[in-house]
């Protein structure tokens, strides 16, 4: 039974760990905490003097999205550290824990809106529809800006997918306000901007639950929802000379790092192997984006183990390629 690891962290022909996203956006989360926190300081001024909820209630939203931002920032700048023997895949699943920590704070800070925004409801006061307009006016520009600097990566991370569209629902979020503050200052109904403030609140768990399920099932090492297991198995089959592939996992190293395990049947392949391997992982990255595999060649069907994995003492001949850096 012959076995090939190589986790030294060495290129391997053919191997990337997915493509990553356009340009360096350590500078697109410095300017987007920047810039949102001076215009949560002018909402929340605005909103007090204003005595407007739903401009508090958007300031407290845009809070907990620096607080997201500066997570994910600092969780991309941790994956970057290399692998130890300790943590032999790297820092890269901290990308996880942070989406699922900035989901999680979320919905906690929504909740506390809302207790506020039912007061409001309950006791409304005389509300400045100006100051409303302006604040939220500024709110476009601002993330509007800001969700066009992580435009360009929010397919290839979740992290980043997460800051687009934070700042793009609160881009939109804003839009709404300024209309209820034009309406309030137009027909004096106090009762308009706390029912505005429900909306946003609606809109904006709405708008994040999804990306709170994808953080829970990347935690649970779930398969990305971007891959089909059953097109992955098929592939697999369709390879030249493989007649069975079994115990298949896929999951995921980060918020965009996809690690694969299996077992391929595949007799008399021998002499081959390594060119197979090599094209079989090339095709992996470029059809699947899975930039990690690790494949096991058997020459017979194995026992199933008691972990699903073969034994190795029913393989007649076996090779494990492992591809990628750990």
């Amino acid at each position: 039974m012959a076995h090939s690891h190589d986790h030294s962290g060495h290129d391997h022909a053919g191997h990337h760990h997915g493509p990553p996203a356009d340009g360096n956006f350590s500078r697109a989360f410095g300017w987007g905490i920047v810039l949102n926190l001076l215009f949560v300081a002018a909402e929340a001024a605005g909103g007090l003097w204003a005595n407007s909820s739903a401009l508090l209630s958007d300031a407290g939203h845009n809070l907990s999205d620096v607080l997201s931002l500066a997570l994910a920032w600092g969780a991309t700048l941790v994956a970057k550290r290399r692998s130890s023997a300790r943590y032999t895949y790297g820092y890269k699943g901290i990308t996880i824990q942070a989406a699922l920590l900035n989901a999680a704070l979320l919905y906690a800070a929504l909740g506390a809106i809302l207790w506020e925004t039912i007061d409001h409801l309950r006791h409304p006061e005389p509300v400045n529809g100006q100051m409303v307009m302006l604040l939220a006016g500024l709110g476009i520009v601002v993330n509007g800006f800001t969700a066009w600097l992580f435009s360009s990566g929010q397919k290839g991370d979740v992290n980043v997918r997460g800051a687009y569209l934070h700042m793009l629902t609160d881009a939109l979020v804003s839009v709404g306000v300024v209309v209820g503050g034009g309406l309030v200052y137009y027909t004096g109904w106090l009762w308009l901007d706390p029912t505005i403030s429900f909306a946003i609140l609606a809109l904006v768990a709405y708008g994040s639950w999804g990306l709170l399920r994808e953080t829970v099932q990347l935690s649970l090492q779930a398969v990305p929802a971007s891959i089909d297991l059953e097109a992955v198995r098929r592939f697999l089959l369709a390879r030249p000379g493989v007649v069975e592939v079994h115990d298949l996992h896929v999951w995921p190293l980060s918020t965009r790092d996809t690690a694969l395990t299996a077992h391929v049947v595949r007799p008399g392949s021998s002499p081959d192997a390594n060119q197979f391997l090599q094209s079989l992982q090339h095709d992996l990255v470029h059809e699947f984006n899975i930039g990690h595999c690790t494949i096991q060649i058997e020459q017979d069907t194995a026992v199933a183990g008691h972990h699903g994995c073969c034994d190795a003492e029913n393989v007649e001949d076996s090779l494990v390629a492992t591809s990628g850096k750990s």
